[in-house]
């Protein structure tokens, strides 16, 4: 008798096999953290540096040597399961200080949760400075009375 099929192959099931998961520890230092803040406040739109006057003049000194500090202006507090942030900004003019706040709050939430795996217990923004883009220009220096 022969046998008939409707050509179609019987599919063999790959099943992998259950791996061990190790157990441990994992343990992120306070400085990692803050540095993962500041990228995120970085990002933000309408934000022009972070830290205080002194901590942005030894930050433009370490540009120059580039060895940027990505956690100038930032201070976490990092918990077993909750970390909270502290972070100071200059904020680009004009920019709504309040909406760029809101801004770098919802940013280093959004990365604490994501990267860093852990619950925000807190996020708070001080405003420093407002960066005026004219401070920067020197060629447009209003001309002297006296020569």
């Amino acid at each position: 008798m022969a046998n008939v099929t409707d050509g179609t192959q019987a599919k063999a099931q790959v099943v992998a096999a259950p791996q061990a998961i190790a157990t441990g520890k994992t343990t992120i230092e306070d400085g990692v953290v803050a540095k993962i803040a500041g990228i995120a406040a970085r990002e933000v739109s309408g934000v022009h540096a972070l830290g205080g006057g002194a901590a942005r003049m030894v930050g433009a000194i370490r540009d120059a040597l580039n060895t940027s500090d990505l956690a100038q202006g930032v201070s976490v507090e990092v918990g077993e399961t909750q970390v909270a942030v502290d972070v100071t900004i200059v904020a680009a003019y004009p920019v709504s200080l309040q909406k760029v706040a809101d801004d770098v709050r919802a940013a280093i939430h959004r990365a604490m949760v994501d990267l860093v795996g852990l619950d925000v217990a807190e996020v708070n923004v001080t405003v420093n400075d407002v960066h005026i883009p004219s401070d920067d220009d020197t060629e447009d220096a209003p001309e002297t009375r006296v020569g």
